[in-house]
């Protein structure tokens, strides 16, 4: 089982960090983690270059991770909440799957044959919901051929429990790491 994670953090210690650390401490198979605000990964240009062709005319982290996303079983997208939204660099990051968008819609392609599970991570705090960045992670592990999405696991109250106390978040946690290991 291969098993991709997206990290939009910028905190090598945060609250979606130890919900990452949590999911992967007993989860089989290899797995690879992309961390957005470290990686050297640019974001779309919009230069239509995956309009009529396979693939991206950026060549940095991103060939690799188009590579990984093709083989792997799972997909994780976790993500501090930053105005009721995924962070900005895990969106710059994402703005990179508008390949497949281009393949699917336009050179009427498919481009992942793979079916995946995905689950989507979130921590933050105040008053700003998660919704919103739920559904635009949603969107984004559609891209990558995720056709079973677990439900939202997400710690709400961080500027007052760390995400490692919050026994409803690591337990929804565990619960994404039984369902990617339920086949």
């Amino acid at each position: 089982m291969k098993t991709l994670i997206f990290n939009g953090s910028p905190r090598k210690n945060g609250a979606t960090m130890e919900m990452i650390k949590k999911l992967t401490e007993n989860l089989d198979g290899e797995i690879k983690i992309v961390n957005a605000y470290n990686s050297d990964i640019s974001p779309c240009i919009d230069c239509r270059y995956c309009w009529k062709r396979n693939g991206c005319t950026i060549k940095d982290g991103m060939q690799e991770i188009y590579h990984y996303i093709q083989d792997c079983d799972n997909v994780v997208i976790a993500s501090p909440i930053y105005f009721a939204e995924l962070s900005g660099m895990l969106l710059a990051l994402g703005s990179r799957l508008q390949t497949y968008v281009s393949a699917k819609y336009m050179r009427k392609e498919t481009p992942i044959a793979k079916p995946k599970k995905g689950a989507v991570i979130l921590a933050g705090g105040g008053s700003g919901g998660a919704e919103r960045a739920y559904e635009t992670a949603k969107e984004l592990l559609k891209l990558m051929n995720c056709t079973e999405i677990h439900e939202l696991v997400a710690s709400r109250k961080t500027d007052h429990v760390p995400a490692s106390e919050d026994d409803e978040a690591m337990a929804g946690v565990e619960r994404i790491r039984d369902f990617f290991e339920n086949i």
